[in-house]
């Protein structure tokens, strides 16, 4: 018989005596803190170049001080406001993909095949964390999508419970994948394509140290993982999700008594599950061919949850419900998204952002010339904490960091991987990270749970990065 442990069955020792505050507060202090620092950090501007793919880069020899413009209280009073409005594609696309899915879920689909594969898994079930890890990396190296952990979170988060793991296992196993794969970039056109081309190297050169990088990065995270959730499996108290009551509802829902008779579809709902199959081949088509991302997406998704809704055997007034359902389960992660966006929106209004830029690039010219990918590395982890933004990041610093690891002596190459690096790696640690946000509020995952996860394993992949990084500056790799 399996056991559930509930709230009372967890012995969580003496209360903590700091608490971390609501995700909410952190991000308001944030933005108070960014729209504070525009009073205090000297305006500045770059002028904008387009580019021959058309965006948008900065002329790094055109940076001047303007007029400052600190940040005053109307303009902060709108801060949540605009950052829900420019970050509205992620927020919007959050919502329809917990709709979609709660819809499915009424259907009794994702009920049924969850059973059948954890039935299939039992004996065995911790090496389908290392197959959808390595799928899920594979397929962000290629295309670059990382925020495609918003797709996987709430397809696995019914199995990964089902097979006695937890949401963290759910939301780890998309967020590492995705994260390892979109940054090592073997033929990523988001970073790698876009920075080799304002750094003027060849397209997608340095494929064999970044194949190496990949499989480190992957490596790690799957050892890293495998390790916490079999410690779940085995005593479900020490899982950092132990005692949250959302948690102790979705074991009820989804784990049974391995002496429960399975279950079985419909006629109905294997019909059902053909079109979801469908739609994700359409799914697949469109980002490959199409360059679909979150606003084709959520518009094929809308469509799915009525056609399988439908298929499956709900009335029009059944989706409708399911569709709020949904909405209402992911409201807060779509909430914090913009928050997220509010601290990037202060420092722009305020025209210091240029400003930090130009301070980043100085900061790593002063450095010896060792340290020098190392300290290009370090600027854009720290770069990232305001445009996490990978495709962003590249135009607003690339155009600096090539030219002066030129005169640093760094290659272009290695300065190329250290944006990968010090973007990628911290885009599912940052608060300001709006898909991350997103996904963790679709497993119902707390920020403050997944930085206990994530943290020891943040360090390991710095100390990779930092490898792979001293060793190009060694071997002067340029592809």
């Amino acid at each position: 018989m399996s056991q559930i442990h509930t709230d009372d069955d967890v012995d969580r020792g003496p209360a903590p005596r700091f608490r971390m505050p609501d995700i909410y507060v952190i991000l308001f202090i944030f933005t108070a803190i960014a729209a504070l620092l525009t009073h205090v950090i000297p305006a500045g501007v770059y002028d904008r170049v387009t580019l021959a793919n058309g965006r948008a880069a900065i002329d790094p020899e055109t940076f001047r001080h303007v007029t400052p413009s600190p940040v005053g209280f109307e303009t902060f009073m709108m801060a949540i406001p605009r950052g829900l409005m420019d970050a509205s594609q992620v927020v919007f696309f959050t919502l329809i993909i917990g709709g979609m899915f709660m819809v499915i879920r009424h259907t009794g689909i994702i009920d049924v095949a969850v059973d059948k594969l954890t039935r299939r898994f039992a004996g065995r079930s911790v090496l389908m964390i290392p197959v959808l890890m390595v799928t899920f990396a594979v397929i962000a190296t290629l295309i670059g999508t990382q925020e495609l952990a918003l797709v996987y979170v709430p397809v696995i988060l019914p199995l990964m419970i089902a097979l006695r793991f937890d949401s963290v296992v759910a939301v780890a196993t998309a967020l590492l994948a995705t994260t390892a794969g979109f940054t090592a970039g073997v033929l990523n056109p988001i970073n790698t394509g876009l920075g080799q081309t304002i750094a003027q190297l060849p397209l997608y050169s340095g494929v064999g140290l970044r194949t190496a990088l990949l499989i480190c990065l992957v490596g790690a995270a799957v050892l890293y993982l495998m390790r916490y959730a079999l410690m779940v499996q085995a005593d479900p108290g020490r899982s950092l999700m132990a005692g949250d009551a959302a948690e102790h509802r979705k074991r009820r829902v989804y784990v049974h008594d391995a002496d429960q008779a399975a279950m079985t579809f419909s006629a109905r709902q294997k019909w059902g599950g053909i079109a979801v199959l469908g739609f994700l081949a359409v799914l697949v088509w469109g980002v490959l061919t199409r360059g679909w991302f979150m606003t084709e997406m959520a518009g094929l998704f809308i469509i799915m949850g009525i056609t399988v809704g439908l298929i499956a055997g709900l009335g029009a007034g059944r989706i409708c419900d399911a569709f709020n359902e949904g909405f209402r389960d992911v409201l807060v992660g779509a909430m914090i998204v913009g928050l997220a966006r509010a601290v990037a929106v202060m420092l722009e209004e305020g025209q210091v952002m240029d400003t930090l830029v130009h301070g980043l690039g100085g900061m790593v010219g002063g450095l010896p010339s060792t340290f020098s990918a190392l300290g290009m590395f370090g600027a854009q982890l720290g770069f990232n904490f305001v445009v996490p933004s990978g495709s962003g990041q590249a135009l607003v610093t690339m155009p600096i960091m090539a030219p002066l690891s030129d005169l640093i002596g760094v290659t272009r190459q290695s300065a190329v991987l250290a944006y990968q690096l010090g973007d990628g790696l911290s885009n599912i640690l940052y608060p300001t990270s709006g898909y991350f946000m997103a996904t963790l509020a679709l497993a119902g995952v707390g920020w403050d749970r997944w930085v206990r996860f994530f943290l020891p394993l943040f360090v390991i992949w710095i100390v990779i990065a930092s490898g792979f990084l001293i060793y190009a500056q060694m071997v002067g790799w340029n592809g």
